[in-house]
């Protein structure tokens, strides 16, 4: 799709936004927009299904409430885009940067996201579940009260990241890092820690495994509650 385009889908878009005669909500699914220029643009309520944005400028994007279902998002740039509550179920945001990106409550249900920059991003009560976040950097991220049951975060970097009261049931976090990281309230039932790093990582109010409490004994993890 040529850039002249979809400037104009995003024109009517923003009309039909602001409820004015001749306004249209964008209809972009299954669009072609590799490397498209999408820079702060508003797409708010948007239908972005299975749209191949691979490698996209979405910086400062205003994508609340989007249907980005099954959407190619791999090397797509999204820092601060505003991405709550949109659906990005199964979509493809491998190497993505979201840097800062608020996608408080959002679905990510079986999304990729390995190797995706998370860096400081607003996680809060995202849906995570079956996620693969294998090497992202998740550095900072909000987490708080986010479901990630199942998500695979083998190697991610989690430093600092508040998890306080997040789902983490069945994931895996084999050499991840927790250094620093806040879980209180966190549920981590049958969750893999081998050889993830838990020095400083707050688990206090935990619920563990006496297993996963030997692995974060040695790993260096606070532990005695006050």
């Amino acid at each position: 799709m040529k850039q002249k385009e979809v400037n104009k889908i995003i024109r009517l878009h923003k009309m039909w936004l602001e409820k004015e005669h001749g306004g249209k909500r964008a209809d972009l699914r299954w669009a072609k927009l590799q490397g498209a220029n999408l820079y702060g643009a508003n797409l708010e309520g948007a239908d972005l299904e299975s749209s191949d944005m691979q490698g996209a400028a979405l910086r400062w994007a205003k994508l609340q409430g989007a249907n980005l279902y099954g959407a190619n998002l791999e090397g797509a740039d999204l820092q601060g885009a505003k991405l709550q509550g949109a659906n990005l179920y199964g979509a493809n945001l491998q190497g993505a940067n979201l840097y800062g990106a608020d996608l408080q409550g959002a679905n990510l249900r079986w999304a990729k996201l390995q190797g995706a920059n998370l860096y400081g991003a607003n996680l809060y009560g995202a849906f995570l579940q079956g996620a693969k976040l294998q090497g992202a950097n998740l550095y900072g991220a909000d987490l708080q009260g986010a479901d990630l049951e199942g998500a695979k975060l083998q190697g991610a970097n989690l430093y600092g990241a508040n998890l306080q009261g997040a789902n983490l049931r069945w994931a895996n976090l084999q050499g991840a890092n927790l250094y620093g990281a806040y879980l209180e309230s966190l549920a981590l039932q049958w969750a893999d820690l081998e050889s993830s790093n838990l020095q400083e990582a707050d688990l206090r109010w935990a619920n563990l495994s006496p297993e996963q409490r030997e692995v974060a004994e040695k790993g260096g993890a606070i532990l005695q509650k006050k």
